[in-house]
């Protein structure tokens, strides 16, 4: 989108924020400060607006801008330590109530895709949406063979509405690398193109079905957390079927009470189900605002997370896990210096950094949040803080953490809204310390063995071959290349034969062992 283009869209932008009566956000805005002149042209209020509360305003009006606004607007609502209650219980309702689209046109989407009318594929479907959000709407259905399903429905003219919005950010991302001298580090193209990239994923709903099966996978073994089984016959890019998951939306605290569900103990295991996906497997669900989070009441699964919608996913490197891992452990055990020597090592800050004023920064910041409960406390605020410290540092931002952070804020929220007197610290301190121990300890280089355990059955045969063939290629000169890969090849084998004589060794005494206690006396 050229700069002569972004400009109707900032005019819509400022238009609606002024039709609700937002002046007050246009007002701070520093890029609609010259629309002043037009406010005048651009203030027609919507009717009735007046009567309206400010938090029903910005809802309305972040509904009628499109899906990135109310993504916005999800987000935001999860900080009730920064917006007004009465503005955050109404951005609440952006999270699965956002005004559906006719239940008809999802019939006639369903119908489209599958090639096949409505009653030939359900024996029922209800054309009233259970949930409706930003970019899909969810319809009960019930199969031919009696199953209770859930059919989520891609809304009309999304990719249209989102590339547009998106067009706009990668300009207004390209304007701030020109104009602002510290935009360089913060590296806002690579992170729209990571925003950019995660939304076009979200608008393919066989890649979310995709992402439910995975993390299903992963936490089969975990029994705190519930993810619905897709039916994969009935999943399309515009449509799909999944397993219909009965639970109560987490934000109903009261009833899950009444449910007799341990409200404390869902709190801890929340941060537990976060660290677990982050740093076990690199791969998190990360739009976990309350409208995608239910807890069952039924007797046999009472207290476990239900997940939805799985149209966002982050995931991490295995360089990625292992640094965030040691910083939070750092963190955790009040080692700052270990904490700045980290940032060095991962050159997320320059080299000639000195660690002793780093180190002193990184103390000033977060000594203050220790050993004390969610409600004293905001990871908001010292999220900001840090960034403060970063820009005198010139910390590089790291695109693919963005979502990291976002979920990290909401995982905070539903937190304090669950238990305010959470110790985050406390409860995530022994996950971590237990996963460095097996990624580190001997448990860890047994693993890393067993995988590596058939590339290396596959190379050995073949390291004669390979020797053969470099001797051809660098000439018959290069005696000392021959003897390297001869000498390794003789250390491999000593290794090799090694473990197989410890092994062996080792169960004959379990077998001798055995045997000796067995004996009768």
């Amino acid at each position: 989108m050229t700069p002569l283009r972004v400009v109707p869209r900032l005019l819509r932008v400022a238009s609606v924020l002024l039709a609700w009566r937002l002046d007050e956000l246009v007002d701070a805005a520093h890029l609609f400060r010259p629309l002043k002149l037009l406010r005048p042209l651009l203030a027609r209020p919507r009717a009735n607006v007046a009567s309206l509360s400010r938090g029903e305003r910005l809802r309305r009006a972040l509904t009628e801008l499109g899906p990135i606004f109310v993504k916005a607007g999800q987000v935001l609502s999860t900080r009730r330590d920064v917006l007004p209650p009465d503005v955050a219980d109404e951005l609440a309702q952006l999270q699965d109530r956002v005004p559906p689209f006719p239940g008809a046109q999802a019939v006639a989407i369903v119908e489209r895709a599958f090639g096949a009318p409505i009653d030939t594929l359900f024996a029922r479907f209800e054309r009233e949406p259970v949930a409706s959000a930003s970019i899909a709407q969810v319809h009960f259905a019930e199969l031919k063979s009696g199953r209770e399903v859930a059919v989520k429905v891609l809304r009309p003219g999304m990719l249209a509405s989102i590339d547009n919005d998106l067009s706009l950010l990668h300009t207004l991302a390209r304007w701030v690398e020109r104009v602002w001298v510290d935009a360089k580090r913060l590296k806002p193209r690579e992170v729209v193109a990571e925003f950019d990239t995660y939304l076009h994923d979200e608008l393919d709903l066989v890649r979310e079905a995709a992402n439910a099966a995975q993390l299903r996978r992963n936490m089969a073994d975990l029994s705190l957390l519930m993810i619905p089984e897709m039916v994969w016959e009935l999943c399309t890019h515009d449509v799909i079927v999944m397993e219909r998951m009965k639970g109560v939306p987490i934000s109903q605290i009261e009833r899950l009470r009444e449910a007799g569900v341990d409200i404390r103990k869902l709190a801890r295991d929340g941060v537990t189900i976060f660290f677990t996906q982050v740093f076990r497997d690199g791969f998190f669900h990360a739009d976990m605002h309350p409208g995608n989070i239910q807890v069952s009441v039924e007797p046999a699964t009472r207290g476990r997370y239900i997940a939805l919608d799985f149209g966002i996913i982050g995931t991490l490197t295995e360089f990625d896990k292992e640094y965030l891992a040691q910083n939070f452990l750092a963190f955790f055990q009040r080692d700052y210096k270990r904490v700045a020597e980290l940032h060095v090592e991962s050159g997320w800050v320059p080299p000639a950094t000195r660690v002793d004023a780093l180190e002193s920064a990184i103390r000033a910041v977060c000594e203050p949040t220790f050993d004390r409960p969610l409600k004293d406390i905001s990871l908001g605020h010292v999220l900001m803080r840090l960034f403060q410290t970063s820009r005198r540092f010139n910390v590089e931002i790291q695109p693919q953490l963005v979502l990291l952070q976002k979920t990290l804020l909401n995982i905070e929220g539903l937190g304090r809204q669950l238990d305010p007197e959470l110790d985050l610290w406390a409860t995530a301190k022994p996950f971590l310390e237990r996963w460095m121990h097996e990624q580190i300890g001997w448990r860890g280089l047994v693993d890393r063995l067993k995988h590596e355990a058939p590339r290396y059955a596959q190379l050995l045969p073949e390291l004669p071959r390979l020797v053969h063939r470099a001797l051809l290629r660098h000439g018959e000169g290069d005696a000392a290349l021959l003897e390297a890969l001869l000498a390794e090849q003789r250390r491999t084998h000593r290794l090799l034969r090694a473990v197989v004589s410890g092994g062996v060794a080792l169960l004959l005494g379990v077998l001798a062992l055995q045997w000796w206690l067995a004996w009768p006396r």
